[in-house]
């Protein structure tokens, strides 16, 4: 089986969200602040991190540039400056903010 690949990443900037499409057909609308908050870098982290938690954004965020890195993961410049989170693909559907997603995790 091959590993679950992002195949569509699209901004939605009136919605303040970005909409992932996945290589199985899975689509999730991810809110900027929620993807700012789990930005799974070091700085925001920790260095010694066993598992990613959120931390409210300072703010109000907007993505101003989306890349790809890799064929694994993408990176986003966010408003307040920050750049260096690299959102593994298998990340962001661990994090997936969808209703199917929260449920399979056992959140409401």
């Amino acid at each position: 089986m091959s590993p679950i690949t992002l195949t569509e990443v699209r901004r939605l900037p009136e919605e303040h969200a970005v909409r992932l499409t996945w290589s199985d057909g899975h689509i999730a609308v991810f809110d900027y602040q929620y993807l700012r908050g789990y930005c799974p870098c070091a700085m925001c982290q920790g260095h010694n991190v066993t598992e990613v938690r959120f931390h409210q954004p300072a703010g109000e965020v907007t993505a101003l540039g989306i890349s790809p890195v890799g064929n694994y993961a993408i990176s986003f410049d966010w408003s307040d400056g920050h750049s260096t989170g690299i959102y593994r693909f298998d990340f962001l559907r661990e994090i997936c903010p969808c209703e199917e997603c929260l449920a399979r995790r056992g959140q409401n």
